[in-house]
């Protein structure tokens, strides 16, 4: 609990007897931490070194706590200085860094790492520089990286608050610790999709980095990193529709994987789409269905949304794609003529 103030376990182990204890011979603490006497001294000379413990005058071979509050106290101000130190240097590197690459180089843009190892060492180190969001596709059996190097680093990334949206190929499911994994990602609040197939494994950090596999089968493992750039964007555009086609994954009872079924519209929302479609205006498609005009307005809005367009002649494409509306030749309601204002679903009728 100590580490991040430079003390290790056994120096912890010791003051905290000591504190417990207010004063002890060395002999005793050395039985009471299971210690050799020597180590035990070696460790109290330590702590007395960070201003932790101090001989007493009491008496040779005595040893005294000195009061948490003021001792520790003086070393966490210390680690913040040095921290504050470190955060202005890094500051000023990044400074200079964007400064000289204000233009950056086609091959300044894209990184090559190479072997088992520099590949694990550079996924572990994209995920702990994570602040925000880590999205992921997952495929396959790993190859550089194992499932527990993986889970090291999303425990820690989590324990900083940072949000996790995985998508899984269903085999990757049948994996021995697959279910295991999956418990553990759900249990650290995760969202986790599947997918039938996912197109290349993929790890992005806060929408600003990405990595993904370069070469697995029949040579040495190898990954690109890719920074900021037109190929990051379509990186991220591959991802989020990926990530809109899988389908939400949870644990039920005796460990037992399901999918929940995909959101869709429900009846109202259907027949919204359809008077719509028929070439009604929202005012008349909230008067024919006895719904106010901000509700009609925020349920188009939702399915836009749930649809993952921008415009609702995109939407119309993506209800016929989906079924959510039949493909037949007679409109569902003819329009109402002279309400509202011109249809905002596409052009007018007679207009194209």
């Amino acid at each position: 609990m100590l580490g991040a103030i430079g003390i290790d376990a056994r120096q912890e182990s010791a003051y905290r007897a000591l504190v417990a204890l207010g004063a002890a011979e060395v002999t005793d603490l050395a039985h009471r931490l299971a210690l050799p006497e020597g180590d035990t001294e070696s460790t109290l000379r330590r702590l007395e070194r960070q201003g932790l413990a101090a001989q007493s005058s009491a008496g040779a071979g005595r040893w005294v706590a000195a009061p948490p509050a003021a001792a520790l106290g003086a070393l966490l101000t210390r680690q913040r200085q040095e921290l504050e130190q470190a955060e202005l240097a890094a500051g000023l590197l990044a400074k200079a860094y964007r400064t000289e690459a204000a233009e950056p180089a086609v091959h300044d843009l894209i990184e090559v790492v190479t072997g088992a190892s520099a590949v694990a060492h550079r996924f572990r180190q994209l995920q702990s520089g994570a602040t925000t969001e880590v999205c992921a596709l997952v495929t396959g059996q790993p190859v550089a990286v194992t499932g527990t190097d993986n889970e090291e680093a999303q425990v820690h990334a989590a324990r900083r608050g940072v949000a996790y949206r995985v998508v899984i190929e269903r085999d990757a499911l049948a994996r021995p610790a697959g279910v295991t994994e999956l418990a553990a990602a759900l249990g650290r609040a995760e969202q986790v999709r599947a997918a039938e197939r996912v197109p290349t494994k993929l790890v992005i950090a806060d929408r600003a980095l990405a990595m993904l596999p370069l070469a697995e089968r029949g040579a040495e493992p190898a990954a690109l990193v890719v920074h900021p750039s037109e190929l990051l964007e379509s990186l991220l555009g591959l991802f989020e529709t990926v990530w809109r086609e899988a389908m939400p994954l949870r644990l039920g009872v005796h460990a037992q994987v399901t999918e929940d079924q995909a959101p869709g519209p429900d009846a109202v929302d259907l027949e919204i789409l359809s008077l719509l479609l028929a070439g009604m205006t929202d005012t008349s498609v909230a008067k024919q269905l006895d719904l106010g005009l901000r509700t009609v307005q925020r349920r188009v809005s939702g399915l836009m949304e749930l649809a993952g367009v921008t415009t609702r002649l995109q939407l119309g494409w993506h209800a016929y794609e989906k079924g959510w509306i039949a493909r037949g030749p007679e409109p569902v309601r003819a329009p109402e003529s002279g309400a509202g204002s011109a249809p905002r679903w596409g052009p007018a009728p007679g207009t194209g």
